[in-house]
């Protein structure tokens, strides 16, 4: 077979790799921040989600995360462990598992408000070329469950 064949195989032609070490790598900038809130990174986005719905089911975090419940679960007891959320079965319908905020969980929002911007300082990026990525990024993961 012809060289130009395998040309698609080649790293510098996949649009996977470089979103997959940039998300290695985004992840890897949040963690002194997170270390000083005793978060990891799933943690602290679950939290966002909460932050900004208050009580949310698991399936419903689940969704917005794109995590499945075998990743959800521990992630939930840890922060249950932790004082930051509680897990209660939903009173409309008992096969429903909601969970919220405790008053600590909603604590922890003012120290984590300079986390974004901190993030932000890291990546040379102008406001106009981060909304494009994000467009971008969105665009992805909106199209992702369609085959």
């Amino acid at each position: 077979m012809d060289e130009k064949n395998y040309e698609v195989l080649k790293l510098e032609n996949q649009l996977c790799f470089p979103l997959y070490a940039a998300a290695r790598e985004t992840v890897r900038l949040y963690r002194p921040f997170l270390d000083e809130l005793n978060l990891t990174y799933t943690q602290y986005i679950a939290l966002m989600v909460l932050w900004e719905e208050g009580a949310v089911s698991v399936k419903e975090l689940g969704d917005k995360l794109y995590l499945d419940s075998g990743t959800l679960t521990p992630l939930l007891k840890s922060m249950e462990s932790k004082g930051l959320v509680k897990r209660a079965r939903s009173e409309k319908d008992e096969r429903r598992l909601i969970v919220t905020l405790t008053e600590e969980g909603e604590r922890l929002k003012e120290k984590a408000v300079e986390v974004p911007l901190k993030i932000a300082g890291c990546f040379d990026l102008s406001e106009e070329e981060a909304a494009f990525l994000y467009i971008i990024l969105r665009k992805m993961l909106n199209n992702s469950g369609k085959r």
